[in-house]
């Protein structure tokens, strides 16, 4: 499998769990404030070996592996990858962005991953536009979001959100369609040199708590990330 980065440890990619984190390369979504744009283009520089060794050498001490990008579903050997990092007894964490429900079901039905942490760009009718993607796929969201409501894998929804490109009418959307979810993370935007494009400001904590509060009667758990930092 491609990788383009390699972080042998983090107390925050996988939450509850002392863990490393794997990036791959290539993205079919160009968000304008994404902070990885870096791994857009296709290109790799680590070596399946490298991340296999750090696993063998932190056996006992690490404790799970998050594959995120990127988006790691482009990868068509993600399932061959993951199979051998859990043949090491490590959990997986597997980040997406929901646009290939087909690999996402295998990497469930396979046993795979042990949590999912999928992206919700912004409300079905705004999706093209904050997805950077005006043509984009909304049956394949719809379906990835309806698997995971189904209870196929533990999972959380999470946004990103923007104050130029989030409203409350986007979030009272978001809330009667992704109702009856476990947990929904608000995370604020950050500007830094690695964002796509660098002309967005992060919401106001009252913007997000407002947000919080649309959404919290829909779904079990609703909490801010980001907002301290």
């Amino acid at each position: 499998m491609l990788i383009a980065g390699f972080q042998k440890t983090t107390l925050l990619d996988y939450p509850g769990y002392l863990a490393c984190t794997v990036f791959t390369p290539g993205c079919n979504m160009r968000c304008p404030f994404c902070h990885n744009a870096d791994l857009f283009a296709p290109d790799f520089s680590v070596a399946e070996e490298e991340v296999f060794a750090h696993l063998k050498k932190r056996a006992g001490i690490l404790e799970g592996v998050c594959v995120t990008g990127g988006e790691p579903t482009l990868q068509k050997d993600l399932p061959e990858f993951l199979a051998k990092v859990k043949a090491l007894g490590y959990r997986v964490k597997l980040d997406t962005n929901g646009t290939d429900p087909e690999m996402l079901k295998r990497i469930a039905r396979e046993g795979l991953a042990d949590y999912a942490a999928m992206d919700i760009k912004s409300s079905p009718e705004r999706y093209g536009a904050v997805s950077g993607r005006p043509n984009i796929d909304m049956d394949a969201i719809r379906e990835s979001v309806a698997f995971l409501l189904s209870g196929g894998l533990p999972f959380e929804f999470r946004t990103t959100v923007v104050h130029e490109l989030h409203s409350p009418e986007d979030f009272e959307a978001i809330a009667a369609w992704v109702d009856g979810a476990p947990r929904y993370y608000l995370q604020c935007y950050r500007d830094s040199e690695q964002v796509y494009r660098r002309e967005f400001t992060p919401p106001s904590p009252e913007e997000l708590e407002s947000y919080a509060a649309i959404l919290a009667p829909h779904v079990g758990e609703v909490s801010l990330r980001g907002v301290d930092d």
